[in-house]
């Protein structure tokens, strides 16, 4: 029986979190009504096909299960909860519906994705049935019934609406500047952050870097991103030994996240079983992932590095010199950083799209702007212009999008822009062997 059979439930905001507890609630037996501004004709179908029935957002409820893009101070939310609803979010009630399922929590201003993908595989690789989900696709209520660990990246707005959340072992990547505009300062951004580790015991553990402090009743172990090892000094893997794209640092977190899980279990670690799963490891698609190589110029793909922490890593990892692709729809990102990691490392930016320009001159490196007639001409012709910037077929180095600025002003989204970069990449690279 679920743990909200008999009680009054409304699903607020649909798309990919929504479809998940739709769906979750309806195998549940859960009846359940749903409030959408606008819905697509997908989720309306979907809430049909499950005998959902739309409802009002200021009704009376017993819990309403929000979607993480909905403010936590929305106006309709503080009304159903004014009226005795609790607002919880997917991850409360997957918690809630299979307490026995072990569950790994990550966050963080970058690299959060890459070491929930990396976690899940060491512990898959230690014979675990470990699946990922929540900010990852897919929704966490899609794998809670496959899984025997679930491996959640949590985003700052999940965890906004995590009330009671306990998590055995809990990663916090790193803390940085991000979504000010929904948190309405740093500070609020990193207490969201936070919660991640709120509600931990003593018992549990918090994977953090080091020198970031945070109250907690958890044991902390730090990790260094330069030393490849569990807490007890056993070194498993040189940082020169990891697969290309695996970053140092979400190797060095995942290693004790893993360690601790499997510690909570009550399993062994064998350093070489690890040793191994990292060295079988793969990056996650359009996360500093060399998509082409001509000669000696990689063309490195990063669209998602919008936020000034994961630029700056991506900016310090690519070998230089590097043409920097810089563009899209500025988002207000703290440019100081990314002017410090550049020096010395950076040959030229190239500027494209809504607020490419702006953003290279605020850099206050050499630039090009370029321009094209769709989309894709344009990242064709800014990799190109990339490309010859380094010496074309004699040049070295990297051809590297991390562009700082969001992908809304010319594409869907970050996944679309990479795969325009990426198609761009290797019909260069074909038209190079062709011409050779």
């Amino acid at each position: 029986m679920s743990v909200l059979s008999g009680q009054s439930v409304l699903i607020y905001g649909l798309g990919r979190s929504g479809r998940g507890a739709a769906r979750f609630l309806a195998q549940e037996g859960v009846r359940a009504e749903w409030v959408d501004a606008g819905p697509a004709p997908e989720d309306r179908q979907l809430m049909t096909e499950l005998g959902f029935t739309a409802g009002q957002p200021d009704g009376v409820y017993k819990v309403v299960v929000a979607a993480p893009g909905v403010p936590i101070d929305h106006p309709d939310l503080l009304k159903l909860q004014a009226k005795g609803a609790e607002i919880i979010g997917e991850v409360v009630l997957a918690a809630r519906s299979r307490p026995a399922l072990p569950m790994v929590g990550i966050t963080g201003t970058a690299g959060k994705g890459g070491t929930t993908v990396l976690i899940a595989h060491l512990l898959r690789e230690c014979g675990l049935r470990a699946l990922e989900g929540g900010n990852i696709d897919p929704p966490l209520l899609d794998v809670v019934d496959r899984a025997e660990v679930a491996v959640v990246e949590l985003s700052s707005f999940q965890l906004e609406r995590v009330p009671g959340l306990r998590l055995p072992v809990a990663v916090i990547t790193n803390l940085g500047v991000d979504h000010v505009d929904r948190h309405g300062s740093v500070e609020a951004y990193h207490a969201a952050k936070l919660n991640i580790t709120a509600r931990q015991q003593p018992g549990d553990v918090l994977v953090a870097p080091a020198g970031l402090n945070t109250a907690t009743r958890a044991t902390v172990r730090h990790f260094d991103p330069e030393q490849l090892a569990l807490k007890n000094g056993r070194a498993i893997l040189a940082v020169s030994e990891l697969p290309d794209g695996i970053h140092p640092a979400n190797a060095a977190a995942a290693l004790l996240a893993a360690e601790a899980l499997l510690e909570h279990l009550g399993r062994g670690v064998e350093p070489g079983t690890l040793a191994h799963a990292l060295k079988t490891a793969q990056p996650v698609a359009g996360r500093f992932e060399t998509v082409a190589q001509i000669g000696g110029v990689r063309f490195i793909e990063d669209s998602i590095a919008t936020r000034t922490i994961a630029v700056q890593a991506a900016l310090e990892r690519a070998t230089p010199p590097i043409a920097w692709l810089v563009g899209g729809r500025d988002k207000g990102a703290e440019l100081e950083p990314l002017i410090q990691a550049a020096q010395g490392r950076v040959e030229q930016v190239i500027a494209f799209g809504e607020d490419g320009e702006k953003l290279a001159r605020g850099l206050g490196l050499p630039f090009q702007t370029v321009r094209g007639n769709s989309p894709d001409d344009l990242l064709s012709n800014a990799v190109q212009a990339a490309y010859a910037a380094l010496g074309g077929a004699a040049g070295q180095g990297t051809v590297l999008l991390a562009p700082i600025g969001t992908s809304f002003d010319l594409f869907k989204d970050y996944k679309a822009r990479g795969a325009s970069f990426k198609a761009a990449a290797l019909a260069l690279a074909k038209s190079a062997v062709t011409d050779a």
